[in-house]
């Protein structure tokens, strides 16, 4: 910190070398957030079990015809009731204009005969501009569908638009502060990422990074779990976590892990330029983005439970990391 200006160079060798702090992360252990894993070994099993089931729900796009294979849509990750309620753009046009006007969406959905169709240029539009587009069938449309013309397209438009990375760093530059930044490793519960956002937006955090796939976006589900709190906190949306924790480390920031295995997290230093990455719900952090990590931070727990809330862990390393930083 330079006059209230951070100098990016000099963050991760000003006072981070010689600070207490919790375990390097590495390779062991299962997965987990903080604490103990979500799920018991049996509750894995079910689980997988489950969403083998649901895979079957939505079929991939071409792999030749659009790049890549889109993920499934599963019970997790498809938007709630409320949501398609209130954030859903029906038809051709609607869609291709919401596109073109650079609208943030979330993801669409197309019939196959739409696909092969009047649609088809509306998707590469979509491809093009990197929103997420899944193939279903017109029965699902329809029951979507509150205009009864869909035309074989539907869009789902986050309740809030998105940032950059860069616009949460200048928001801590305008402060006079070192970054205070979450990170989201496939976070798909609604009410958990609404909590978390209520609860980064009261401890000063500057802002929130989640992945583009495999997680819940700020939908109005989400808006409203958060009390409003979405209305003032950044969120960035990202294509892959560790490249983005790859890039916050070259702008100096320390990137602390929530895991069973690290240090308790009272015991490490929780001040200067820093990212919190909290793992998605049963899962935890992967392996990829758990060595990514400079170190690993863990909450204790006493009881029988084996676990705490994805949300309630992040509240409480965010007001530790807050207490030490005031």
């Amino acid at each position: 910190m330079k006059n209230g200006n951070f100098d990016k160079n000099n963050y991760r060798e000003a006072g981070r070398g010689k600070r207490p702090a919790g375990k390097k992360s590495g390779p062991h252990g299962n997965s987990g957030q903080t604490g103990k894993e979500y799920f018991r070994p049996e509750q894995k099993a079910n689980s997988g079990k489950r969403n083998l089931k649901q895979q079957g729900e939505a079929r991939h796009f071409n792999k030749r015809d659009y790049g890549q294979h889109e993920e499934i849509i599963s019970p997790e990750n498809r938007p709630g009731a409320e949501d398609m309620h209130e954030n859903m753009l029906e038809g051709r046009n609607p869609v291709r204009e919401a596109i073109r006007a650079g609208r943030d969406i979330e993801r669409i959905l197309v019939s196959e005969a739409a696909l092969e169709g009047s649609s088809r240029d509306i998707v590469k539009l979509a491809r093009d501009k990197g929103i997420l587009v899944h193939q279903t069938d017109k029965a699902k449309l329809d029951k979507l569908s509150q205009t009864g013309v869909h035309q074989g397209i539907i869009a789902f438009v986050a309740a809030k638009n998105y940032c950059e990375i860069e616009d949460i760093l200048s928001y801590a530059r305008e402060k006079g502060e070192d970054p205070f930044i979450i990170v989201l490793d496939g976070i798909t519960d609604p009410q958990n990422l609404g909590s978390i956002l209520r609860s980064a937006e009261c401890a000063g955090v500057h802002g929130v990074i989640i992945p583009k796939r495999r997680a819940v976006g700020l939908t109005p589900v989400v808006a409203k779990a958060s009390a409003g709190a979405v209305e003032y906190m950044r969120v960035a949306k990202v294509n892959n976590i560790p490249q983005t924790i790859e890039r916050l480390k070259k702008e100096g920031l320390w990137i602390f892990g929530a895991h069973p295995e690290g240090e308790s997290y009272v015991k490490t230093n929780l001040t200067g330029p820093l990212a919190i990455v909290i793992g998605a719900e049963g899962e935890g952090l992967s392996q990829l983005t758990r060595t990514r990590c400079d170190r690993l931070i863990a909450l204790p727990l006493k009881g029988q439970i084996e676990s705490l809330n994805a949300a309630v862990s992040a509240a409480v390393i965010m007001y530790e990391a807050l207490r030490q930083r005031s």
